[in-house]
């Protein structure tokens, strides 16, 4: 029995031995990026005594550059609780989770991945962007996109446009016969070779043919681009040397860019290495500047943020090359960002996983600054994006059409090649903030509903103020807005908000707005426009406690042309009185008194009780009719300008000298009572004397005159000439007894 034990535990210690073997073996794959070896002996070590939640995360890891999703969520998930599981699994695992459709509990993990690292560009910017999905929704489609039937069941990616034959540039792993092994340990798959091909009407490759071995050999090419002139390519391979493989210290085969001059007939010559590459790290993903003096490339030098960044190198004239630049955290994440491309607008395309996006890699677009640099980054959104990886963004000189890659489902096969028309240009939108307050306390009101309308009061979006009290919406340029926000127990209170005309340069608008408190009285003004009825912002507006002479209302009107405002020192069965001045830019001013009794607890109208409107001076007009003015009183057969009388030419005075062009006719009329002649006298006596009084107080007093027109325009039917004796009363008799201020010219 003994015997047998220890038989058994020989052979339980042989097999231990032999697996700790595959282990190291795989894990030696691993290193060197090797997935699809590893992948394969860590599948056989599951349920060993070797496995482990560490064996686990690499062999999802060897799934998810393989891109094995449904094989990745299942590993990640066997350690993703342990503590094995380190933030970069955390981010893989949700990365994981999105490209298999799990939205939400993609989310759930992005959080635990911030939680787990906090300044990590990806976290904050999930964190900062979590309504992600409903933006990119929103934002609408950018593109159109058609699958190209030129795609095989190998992987296929790029489309790169040469000046020079009309060629057509793309790679490819579809090569199936080689006189040499030509198999990649990252997926066992074949090296990727450049392609040469024509396009068909439909966009699409014909006449397709891989280019010569010259450029091509047993490793990987491409991607690539062309100067502007089409004279010189830019391209990617793995690091040989006289046709052999250079490997870094890990075992690990990097990525170089080489340049060569095309010729006439379009052959590449004189292939150059760039100053810049490493055997220690990759270089690879070119593009250039609408001007060529710039080449932008993806690379995973030191001094990076982690992955692939992207950087910038100038071109000189003579050809030789500046120092690399790292493009930056507006760029960069910890993630990959790879695949550059800059259309002729200076718009740069590029593919990222750690930016937040639909899954896998996005393609982004960072949108370039009128002063130089770019602007902001947008997601280039569906379905240039899905929930898997989309990548080799590049685009024609039109920059309208072009060529992106994608193993989403529905190609042929691997990595396949969509075109795409732009339908909907990208463009700089503004970002409206702010917060909610109480106008009183200044404290923050979270949970306030803030509404985003278009100028017709259309809700294009809304939110409710966080927990500081704090909103923010994307605008489009060229648009007017209204921003309305509401809070239980307050009053409503709106603004306008318009980017017509404004400077992208200064992409970000702050607008706070404060809320009153609702105590049970409020007045309620509404300013309109006297020919439309219509509402009138941008109106001053003011309100003076008669009093207590405290004047307690001094705005500007929104868009809404009303004014809402609680009355706190006042108690139901008590008197207001209050003095209200209304002007605006082209308007006639007003200054009206409202005076009331409280009988009820509410809003009081005023605009229902009071005209609040304003018009527009015109010639015809009488301005006695537009503004208030109370009759101009004389003493009895006399003309002299008494104090009551002075109070309402001055009215008139600050109109002409707010109008210095206006002309006025000042008309003085009476009533049939007297004779004729002296009728007409006096009513001339008393329009020069009147218009006298405003002469001295105008500009240019040559712009209002007096005319005495006596009996002569009688508006009601109230004769009384010779032996005709008015029945009417004495209300009437002073209809016709009046002053006119016609407008004769502005």
């Amino acid at each position: 029995m003994k015997i047998s034990i220890t038989i058994l535990s020989l052979f339980f210690s042989l097999g231990v031995f032999a697996q700790s073997g595959k282990l190291k073996k795989a894990d030696n794959y691993y290193v060197k990026l090797a997935y699809a070896y590893a992948s394969t002996i860590y599948e056989e070590l599951i349920g060993s005594e070797v496995e482990s939640p560490e064996m686990n995360g690499k062999l999802a890891m060897c799934y998810y550059n393989l891109n094995q999703m449904a094989k990745a969520e299942s590993s990640f998930s066997k350690m993703i609780q342990t503590p094995a599981a380190t933030p970069e699994y955390i981010f893989y695992y949700a990365h994981t989770l999105k490209q298999n459709g799990k939205y939400a509990e993609s989310d759930l993990w992005m959080n635990k991945f911030h939680e787990a690292s906090k300044s990590d560009v990806r976290g904050v910017s999930f964190i900062n962007n979590q309504s992600y999905l409903d933006k990119i929704e929103k934002e609408g489609a950018h593109f159109s996109i058609t699958h190209l039937n030129s795609n095989s069941t190998a992987a296929d990616f790029g489309g790169y446009a040469s000046s020079i034959n009309g060629q057509f540039f793309f790679v490819s792993s579809r090569r199936k016969t080689v006189a040499i092994q030509n198999e990649w340990s990252w997926d066992s798959k074949r090296f990727l070779d450049l392609y040469a091909a024509t396009v068909d009407q439909n966009k699409d490759f014909q006449n397709i043919e891989l280019i010569t071995k010259k450029v091509n050999t047993r490793f990987h090419e491409g991607p690539i681009c062309f100067s502007p002139d089409g004279k010189v390519v830019y391209f990617t391979r793995n690091n040989i040397s006289k046709g052999k493989l250079k490997k870094d210290n890990k075992g690990i085969q990097n990525l170089k860019l080489y340049k060569a001059t095309v010729g006439a007939d379009g052959k590449w010559l004189n292939e150059t290495e760039l100053p810049f590459n490493s055997k220690d790290y990759s270089v690879g993903h070119p593009t250039l500047s609408t001007d060529g003096k710039t080449l932008y490339f993806a690379s995973d030098m030191p001094g990076g943020f982690g992955g692939a960044d992207l950087y910038q190198v100038t071109v000189n004239n003579d050809g030789s090359f500046g120092k690399p630049v790292n493009l930056g955290k507006e760029f960069n994440t910890e993630g990959q960002e790879m695949f550059p491309w800059m259309n002729t607008e200076g718009f740069l395309f590029f593919s990222s996983n750690g930016h937040i996006g639909l899954g896998g890699l996005d393609v982004f677009v960072m949108i370039p600054s009128k002063k130089g640099g770019f602007e902001k980054l947008v997601n280039a959104g569906k379905p240039l994006n899905s929930q898997n990886d989309d990548f080799a963004f590049s685009m024609n000189s039109d920059n309208l059409t072009g060529y992106f890659s994608s193993n989403r489902a529905g190609g042929k096969g691997d990595d396949d090649i969509y075109s795409f028309t732009l339908i909907k240009p990208f463009k700089i939108n503004f970002t409206l903030s702010g917060a909610v307050t109480d106008n009183r306390t200044n404290a923050i009101l979270p949970g306030a509903l803030v509404e985003l309308k278009d100028k017709d009061g259309n809700v294009i979006a809304s939110t409710n103020a966080d927990e500081n009290g704090n909103y923010s919406f994307e605008l489009e340029p060229e648009m007017d807005y209204v921003i309305a926000v509401s809070k239980d127990d307050y009053f409503n209170n709106s603004a306008t908000i318009s980017t017509v005309g404004r400077d992208q340069e200064s992409a970000n608008i702050e607008k706070d707005l404060a809320l009153e408190k609702d105590p049970g009285l409020a007045l309620h003004c509404l300013v309109t426009d006297k020919k439309s009825g219509l509402p009138l912002d941008q109106v001053y507006l003011s309100i003076t406690d008669n009093v207590t002479g405290n004047k307690f209302v001094e705005v500007i009107t929104e868009a809404s042309g009303d004014v809402l405002k609680a009355i706190v020192d006042k108690k139901i069965g008590e008197n207001v009185n209050y003095t209200i001045s209304i002007s605006k830019e082209g308007y006639l001013s007003k200054t009206v008194n409202f005076a009331s009794k409280i009988d009820k607890p509410g809003v009081i109208e005023v605009h229902e009780t009071i005209d609040l409107s304003l018009s527009k001076p015109d010639v015809g007009m009488d301005l006695s009719k537009l503004i208030d003015i109370k009759p101009i009183y004389f003493d009895l057969g006399k003309y002299a300008i008494r104090p009551d009388a002075a109070l309402e030419l001055d009215k008139i005075v600050k109109i002409m000298n707010e109008y210095p062009t206006m002309v006025v006719e000042l008309g003085s009329h009476t009533d049939c009572r007297g004779s004729i002649a002296s009728n007409a006298t006096l009513s001339d006596n008393r329009a020069k004397a009147s218009a006298g009084y405003i002469k001295a107080r105008i500009t240019n007093p040559d712009r209002i005159y007096g005319k005495g027109y006596g009996e002569s325009k009688l508006i009601t039917n109230c004769p009384c000439e010779g032996t005709v004796r008015s029945t009417c009363p004495e209300s009437e008799h002073q209809k016709n007894r009046r002053t006119e201020f016609l407008i004769i010219k502005m």
